[in-house]
């Protein structure tokens, strides 16, 4: 009799866990193709003659496309089904990559980035409808697991596009690179991840729920995502040349200072899954976090430290910058209304794309006016700003408080 009734219990634990690894794989590479571009700037200013202010201008477009369709997508997620938005997203940031590796041209790369950012803003929508309908259980570290693999993503980029432009050159880098979307679109499909938000499954009533999803909470987190976003930018699309030009260093300790951030931060995002489920105060998570990173980021702007101490600085704010992460997202999912979760990290998501509009272009100029130091003192600056806003989500009541309490 046990047995009997053990054995529900394991079939839902398995098809929990199968959608988890099927969606953080899916978010592992929705992270790898935004940092393809980024890590290959030195080989495309080469090839392309053009200055870093419009290589930024490309990722500028990527966040705009990106911004201006996360809200859509998060829509049509909840109403035809986050698992087909996903699968779409995935082959179309693939072909994007593929095809700027067939046929190279400032024009392409524009295009390119435009495809990448229709691509890119299904990830979230997606795949917190999927998550919130499927993982019943420890939100928070689930929530973490699905962050890591997405920032383990862009961690693991910049060794594996350093590889296959030594190995077979920048252009045969695009479309491996590229190559890489479709495949795990495949593999979802095998590995049958389950659907989430088709209209067809929402519960009666939901639909009057959800036209309500615009509340002052979703404004303010929105705002949140966008200085996350420009705090980090700079140092995610323009620290390695940043070092570079300004601080001394050669490229392959540029590059393990970044992949240290990058990495930690993935670590960081596993460490702040627990604490997430055990904390409320998720506002007051990210505020204490962001603010010893501020310090550290400060530092790195204005001394010039030797190889070993810098590698350690970044690694140790990019390891702050992925506690945060975990109780940002529980942030958003308290704030959303009941069968809106799709809607509700889309529309929050576009503040990263806002920032990702002004950040190439702010961090670009940086750049092409030798001021690589300033670099890390915007995003320093930026993560003040952070703190501050971090502090004042704590201040308002949350929509799974107000539930709690009706």
């Amino acid at each position: 009799m046990a047995d009997v009734l053990a054995a529900p219990q394991q079939l839902k634990t398995d098809s929990a866990l199968r959608t988890l690894t099927g969606i953080s794989i899916g978010h592992w590479v929705s992270h790898f193709h935004i940092f393809v571009l980024p890590m290959l700037f030195p080989f495309l200013k080469e090839q392309l003659g053009v200055g870093y202010i419009e290589l930024g201008f490309a990722l500028t477009a990527f966040a705009l496309v990106s911004g201006l369709t996360q809200a859509p997508i998060g829509y049509l997620a909840d109403h035809i089904g986050a698992r087909k938005i996903l699968l779409i997203g995935l082959c179309v940031g693939g072909l994007a990559l593929i095809g700027l590796g067939a046929h190279l041209s400032y024009p392409a790369l524009i295009i390119s980035a435009i495809a990448l950012g229709l691509a890119n803003s299904v990830y979230h929508p997606a795949n917190y409808a999927i998550l919130s309908a499927h993982m019943e259980a420890r939100m928070g570290r689930a929530f973490a697991i699905h962050t890591f693999a997405g920032f383990l993503g862009g961690a693991v980029a910049p060794a594996i596009m350093a590889a296959l432009m030594a190995w077979i050159g920048g252009l045969g880098a695009l479309m491996v690179a590229g190559a890489v979307g479709p495949l795990v679109a495949l593999l979802l499909v095998v590995m049958g991840i389950p659907d989430a938000g088709a209209a067809k499954d929402r519960p009666e009533g939901t639909e009057k729920v959800q036209a309500s999803v615009i509340t002052p909470a979703i404004m303010v987190l929105t705002v949140f995502f966008t200085l996350l976003s420009l705090s980090t930018a700079g140092i995610n699309n323009f620290g390695l040349v940043a070092l570079m030009a300004g601080y001394g260093v050669s490229f392959s300790s540029a590059n393990i200072a970044l992949t240290a951030f990058l990495g930690a931060s993935a670590v960081g995002v596993l460490a702040g899954g627990y604490l997430a489920d055990r904390t409320r105060r998720h506002g007051q998570v990210a505020a204490g976090c962001f603010a010893v990173n501020t310090a550290i980021v400060l530092l790195i702007a204005l001394v010039n430290l030797p190889s070993a101490v810098l590698t350690a600085a970044m690694g140790l704010a990019g390891f702050l910058g992925g506690v945060i992460t975990p109780s940002r997202d529980m942030l958003v999912l308290n704030a959303a209304p009941p069968g809106a979760a799709g809607r509700a990290f889309g529309i929050v998501s576009t503040g990263f794309n806002f920032g990702g509009i002004a950040s190439p272009l702010l961090f670009g100029w940086i750049m092409d006016h030798h001021l690589p130091h300033w670099v890390f003192g915007a995003s320093a600056a930026f993560m003040v700003a952070t703190v501050l806003l971090a502090l004042v989500t704590d201040r308002k009541p949350q929509v799974s408080e107000v539930r709690a309490a009706a």
